[in-house]
């Protein structure tokens, strides 16, 4: 019993299998080389699982390809135009033909073109009429629609309608209302409370004006979308906390409301501001393609049409003024984040 005991204890010593060979190798030199089993160790271990997605990364340019189509995207739709107005800019092209390297006269003429800075005084005024009013109306309409009374969805769907109106239906209506025998006249000529007719779009300044209520009209309900959701961030127990100390609701609105949405407002400052030295539709619906009576009303992106299209259109020209369009957008951009950083310091 002890003799078989003995021979299955050796049988199994010597059937065990044998154990496995660490790679060679070679420290001889100054780099450690090898083997070729580890290097096809090495190349299988590129192919890796992605737990989370259970995609196989086969290669390590393989999430580039997803950003592929978006980059292309970009740069034919935004980087290369960009780049094709600069060079523009720095010619005398024309519709019609080809242009050649005049360097920065472009530039010059158009500091020098009264009606550059026509068109750069009203859109400057423009935002700086516009951007108060979509800042501060959007959020008083915000805070009304946000309470929670019998039929509030429709007049947050009321508010919201001329955001998804056209741009074009939204300038016709308009001209109809305040054409010379438009809505408003007619009715003001009823009431006996003008003796003629207003001139809002026969008249510049008024031209001007009508076109900052129209945008900021189709502006109030997109900025209180905005709001709405600011203030939905807002604590509750803040505004009871400040009703048991007797706070009324204006100071409330001063001392909770205001501060909690700054950085909206801040955000919404921004793109009005952006917006507003883009307007042109307004003003080519309500004043004509001449921009109103001598286009007085004229901002740069009308500007940037009139001289650009046409037989005799000074590609060129325009371009340099589109470019100097975009520095004075950037730079109101520039101002809004400088902004938004000190109220975060």
């Amino acid at each position: 019993m002890a003799s078989g005991t003995t021979r299955t204890k050796r049988t199994a010593h010597t059937t065990a299998p044998p154990a496995a060979e660490a790679p060679t190798t070679s420290t001889s030199g100054p780099a450690t080389l090898t083997s070729a089993p580890s290097r096809r160790a090495a190349r299988r271990s590129r192919t890796a699982l992605d737990t989370d997605t259970g995609l196989v990364h086969r290669r390590w340019w393989t999430p580039y390809l997803f950003l592929l189509p978006g980059l292309v995207m970009v740069v034919l739709f935004s980087l290369w135009p960009f780049v094709n107005t600069v060079i523009l800019s720095l010619t005398d092209a024309q519709i019609l033909r080809g242009g050649r390297f005049v360097g920065l006269e472009n530039y010059g003429r158009a500091l020098d073109d009264p009606d550059f800075w026509t068109a750069t005084v009203n859109s400057v005024v423009y935002l700086a009429v516009v951007v108060p009013c979509l800042v501060l109306l959007p959020l008083a309409l915000a805070v009304l629609v946000q309470r929670k009374v019998p039929g509030i969805g429709f007049f947050r769907s009321a508010f919201y309608t001329p955001v998804i109106a056209s741009a074009v239906v939204v300038g016709l209506i308009w001209q109809w209302v305040l054409r010379s025998d438009g809505l408003v006249n007619t009715v003001f000529e009823k009431l006996h409370l003008i003796s003629g007719p207003i001139p809002f779009l026969t008249d510049s300044t008024m031209l001007l004006v009508s076109a900052m209520i129209v945008t900021i009209w189709k502006g109030l309900g997109y900025y209180m979308v905005f709001y709405l959701a600011a203030l939905g961030n807002v604590p509750t127990s803040l505004y009871e906390a400040a009703a048991l100390d007797g706070a009324g609701a204006v100071r409330r609105f001063l001392s909770i409301t205001i501060p909690s949405v700054k950085p909206m407002m801040l955000l919404v400052g921004t793109l009005s501001a952006i917006s507003a030295l883009r307007v042109f539709t307004e003003i080519y619906i309500l004043g004509g393609e001449s921009g109103g009576p001598g286009g007085g009303a004229r901002t740069l992106p009308f500007l940037i049409r009139q001289v650009g299209l046409g037989f005799a259109g000074e590609t060129g020209y325009a371009a340099a003024v589109s470019i100097l369009l975009f520095l004075l957008t950037l730079a109101f951009s520039l101002l809004g984040h400088r902004l938004s950083k000190g109220d975060e310091r």
